[in-house]
């Protein structure tokens, strides 16, 4: 009996976590560009992944009771998070339309470890939704559960494994399309629209 509602309870988590996260944003966007090119694709998706794993713990041990508790918090991560996110689609843009953009050796500049590190821990924790959905909303349907939260915790982390392994490893199937340099034109510029919408969205606090 105990251990049919540890399988549900930690099934709903999972539900729960994918439900979440399987949406088109800018950490999703920049997971799928590094898996296209094949750059540092693991180190992208155990950042998220241990991102996802932190910030669900934290909403079980009541970390989310602070942020409600201080909305100040969640303006200032909201407004520094709008900002990189139009800096971000700006660069984007600029790939999109530039001359050089259809010269494949243009499209095949690589960004550095650090460079990947830093932009891929900035479009995780500078998200205001991120402590939003991960942190207060998962922090809250997990003690729902009483003594089995961590279990729906450790469903909803699962979930982030499979989302971003997915994500990242399995572009690679996807490849072929993008052999053209046309299409990573198309890419970057879906790219951009997604960045700019949400950090104007942001900006404005809707």
């Amino acid at each position: 009996m105990i251990a049919l509602e540890i399988l549900s309870t930690t099934a709903t988590g999972l539900g729960a976590g994918l439900a979440l996260i399987i949406a088109i944003g800018a950490q999703n966007a920049f997971v799928l560009r590094q898996g296209l090119r094949g750059e540092h694709v693991l180190l992208v998706v155990l950042v998220c992944m241990l991102s996802d794993i932190v910030l669900i713990a934290a909403g079980i041990v009541g970390i989310g009771e602070v942020v409600r508790a201080v909305p100040a918090v969640v303006v200032v991560i909201r407004l520094a998070g709008a900002a990189f996110l139009l800096a971000y689609g700006a660069l984007a843009a600029k790939r999109a339309f530039r001359p050089g953009a259809l010269n494949a050796s243009a499209q095949q500049g690589s960004l550095s470890r650090r460079a990947v590190m830093v932009t891929v821990l900035t479009l995780t924790w500078l998200n205001p939704h991120v402590y939003l959905d991960t942190v207060l909303l998962l922090g809250t349907l997990a003690n729902q559960h009483g003594d089995l939260r961590w279990w729906f915790g450790v469903g909803a982390a699962l979930g982030s494994v499979i989302w971003f392994s997915a994500l990242g490893f399995g572009a690679k199937l996807l490849r072929p399309i993008f052999a053209k340099p046309g299409a990573w034109r198309v890419l970057d510029a879906m790219i951009a629209a997604v960045m700019v919408f949400l950090g104007v969205k942001m900006a404005l606090g809707a």
